[in-house]
């Protein structure tokens, strides 16, 4: 068992797909109700509410949009963060190093989720 991706529910699909095409600088897949995004072996999908519910009748009750942790991998946290910033998207942490080494900062997405943008300096 692997785990292949997450979807992401919202009232606005063209928003939030137009955030995360601006956030990893590239094209979605999908159309007004949906979209996509093909990330290193997994997918990134966001959904309209409507559709979800659509598909699944009573799936949406007690939704919570903008209660998720994306943790996204980049090489440069600071340069990523600059970028992110000069975009105007909503800093929540800027970026600092925990004791066991991982370096972070965090953004929040038009939704209110949390976008965890993080790397391991000596990674390999």
């Amino acid at each position: 068992m692997r785990l292949a991706g997450i979807c992401l529910i919202t009232s606005d699909v063209t928003r939030l797909t137009r955030f995360y095409c601006d956030v990893f600088q590239m094209p979605s897949e999908g159309d007004g109700t949906h979209a996509s995004f093909a990330l290193c072996g997994a997918e990134l999908a966001i959904y309209s509410l409507e559709g979800t519910e659509a598909m699944a009748p009573g799936s949406t009750v007690g939704l919570c949009p903008g209660a998720f942790t994306l943790n996204i991998e980049v090489s440069d946290v600071d340069s990523e963060h600059d970028r992110l910033l000069a975009m105007g998207v909503p800093l929540i942490k800027p970026p600092c190093t925990y004791a066991w080494g991982t370096r972070s900062a965090w953004f929040r997405d038009p939704d209110g989720n949390i976008v965890n943008l993080y790397c391991r300096p000596g990674k390999d």
